[in-house]
């Protein structure tokens, strides 16, 4: 089975209401495959906390409610998506993020996706192209 480390940004499609992202469509074609278990997710760690921040914020913007930011965090969670602790990820991720301009919250998702031999997808578009042509990166647009 094919495993995608999917990040934040991806689950966040999921969640908000559709007018208000891009590639919903595409979020959601990920979804669909992962609910048929025809593929697998995987996230660090701090994959929930960058979801439930952007819930968060979406709650101060009032695009969604509290109690819709409580239920989409719910709906994720319940998924059961793989979840891998962070800590050992930090060390590859920091070089990463030193070599290549990046942050180290992102080079964890990127980490991750080279130690499991994973593809990781996101919707920063920026980020996918600053890192696809040296590492298994892609950007959720180009599905």
């Amino acid at each position: 089975m094919t495993s995608l480390v999917v990040d934040a940004s991806v689950a966040v499609k999921w969640c908000l209401p559709s007018q208000r992202e891009e590639f919903v469509a595409q979020a959601e074609e990920l979804l669909n495959s992962y609910q048929r278990n025809e593929i697998l997710f995987l996230v660090p760690d701090l994959f929930w906390v960058e979801l439930a921040s952007a819930l968060w914020k979406a709650t101060r913007r009032t695009e969604i409610s509290p109690d819709e930011a409580t239920s989409a965090l719910s709906f994720v969670r319940d998924l059961g998506i793989a979840t891998v602790p962070c800590d050992d990820l930090v060390p590859q991720a920091l070089v990463l993020a030193v070599s290549h301009g990046r942050t180290v919250y992102d080079s964890l998702y990127v980490a991750l996706a080279m130690q499991s031999e994973s593809e990781m997808i996101t919707a920063d578009e920026r980020l996918a192209n600053s890192l696809a042509a040296r590492f298994p990166v892609k950007w959720l647009g180009a599905f």
